[in-house]
């Protein structure tokens, strides 16, 4: 396995070729490897709760919702409600179905100075196949076999 150090050290180089204002972007399985190694991480699956009840769950996930279900009406107290549950010192991965809420709660974690925000690519349930359209099984959470429940 590799190190937290070489882990951190792509997924940062990940954000500087994309131009990224947060710390970096991880793989669903780098997420997981840093959740091991560090034991500082916190992981914030920001899905709404509809998403985690049919879904599924990451059981070592805190959850701040982006959105509200139905609608994906935006919540207006994320950022209030990060910045009261989680440590800006925290090393803070997001996560979300696909990794485009996620990006835009890291943006978010990093402009109220979370200088250790991570994004994880692909999200829980990774992009849709091209002719079934369902998820699951190129990419993502679930497909890289990683710890979930429906619980």
């Amino acid at each position: 396995m590799e190190t937290l150090n070489q882990i951190l050290q792509r997924a940062k180089n990940r954000a500087l070729e994309s131009q990224l204002p947060y710390a970096g972007a991880l793989t669903p399985t780098e997420a997981a490897h840093v959740l091991q190694l560090a034991s500082n991480a916190i992981l914030v699956d920001v899905r709404s709760r509809a998403e985690l009840e049919l879904v599924g769950r990451i059981p070592a996930a805190h959850h701040i919702e982006w959105a509200f279900y139905p609608g994906m009406v935006a919540n207006p107290d994320f950022a209030h409600q990060l910045d009261a549950q989680v440590d800006k010192e925290l090393l803070t991965m997001f996560i979300c179905r696909t990794g485009g809420r996620s990006h835009n709660a890291a943006v978010v974690a990093a402009k109220l100075g979370f200088t250790e925000a991570y994004n994880v690519l692909e999200g829980f349930e990774g992009d849709a196949t091209p002719d079934t359209k369902q998820r699951t099984r190129i990419n993502g959470w679930k497909a890289a076999d990683l710890p979930w429940t429906n619980a």
